[in-house]
């Protein structure tokens, strides 16, 4: 018998934007794999905060902002005045 994969759901509101996370680590030359190691985190985590499945939090912003030299606010998802 096989078990049903874990889903998780997507979050509601997300803190970053998917795409510029992935264009910004591109620009830089960095892989997914590349990236989690110089942030400390897990490739999984990566993959899922550019496929917009987990929402980044500020301190992982703050780290992938400093590992690809790159202003906080070109990560974050534009709110609507």
């Amino acid at each position: 018998m096989t078990t049903p994969a874990t889903t998780r759901n997507r979050p509601k509101v997300l803190d970053h934007e998917p795409v510029a996370v992935t264009y910004a680590r591109r620009a830089a030359g960095l892989s997914k794999t590349a990236l989690a190691k110089r942030i400390g985190r897990s490739l999984s985590l990566i993959s899922e905060i550019e496929a917009g499945r987990r929402n980044a939090t500020p301190e992982v912003l703050r780290l992938m902002a400093d590992a690809l030299n790159c202003p906080i606010v070109v990560l974050q998802r534009k709110r609507e005045s």
